[in-house]
Formats: structure tokens, sequence, C-alpha cells
């Protein structure tokens, strides 16, 4: 299996990459919001607590 970050071969001591530089790309991709997974959920945090509360089962 290929290197996700350069396509070169796996080390399994880094895998699912290559190096732990490859490695360090990746998790910076993560913390810089790169790999955002996409939301249908409203802008404003306001609108969107509020809507969630109101499709939250009532428990009594």
């Amino acid at each position: 299996m290929p290197c996700p970050i350069c396509e070169k071969e796996t080390v399994a001591a880094y895998r699912p990459f290559c190096s732990r530089r490859c490695a360090d790309v990746d998790l910076g991709r993560w913390l810089n919001g790169s790999y955002a997974v996409p939301s249908s959920d409203p802008e404003d945090v306001e609108q969107a607590a509020s809507e969630a509360a109101k499709a939250a089962p009532k428990i009594h």
C-alpha cells in the first residue's frame, strides 16, 4: 500500500505512512482543518443548538 502523502512504499513503524515526516504532514492537515467533514448544520452556533434542542426527544 503506498503512502497517502507521497506515494512511496509504507514502513511498518509508520503505517500507513512511509516516514515520520509524512505522518506529521498528515497530522498538520488534520489540525489546520484541511480534512474537515462537510456539514449541513447552520453556521450560527446558537441556531444549531436551538435546532438540536427541538429535535431531541423530551425526557420526563
